[in-house]
């Protein structure tokens, strides 16, 4: 899953349902050959599900410093 653009929201200090919002407006701007990463403090666990109805694959990572990276993408 090699995108040639991605799109960043670091949404660590921002309050629900905020993170949620911004995401899904930002899916609605990418293309096929783009994916948006999502940077958060805790995993979101509803927009899991809103992903998986809207044609969404993502995968999630947690870093050592405890940051949840969620890279999302078009399904192909």
């Amino acid at each position: 899953m090699e995108k040639k653009n991605v799109k960043v929201i670091d949404a660590r200090n921002m309050e629900p349902p905020e993170p949620f919002v911004l995401t899904m407006e930002a899916l609605d701007q990418i293309g096929p050959d783009e994916s948006l990463l999502l940077l958060l403090t805790r995993e979101p666990h509803p927009l899991y599900r809103a992903l998986e109805v809207n044609g969404f694959t993502y995968k999630t990572e947690r870093t050592p410093e405890g940051v949840v990276e969620i890279t999302i993408w078009h399904k192909a």
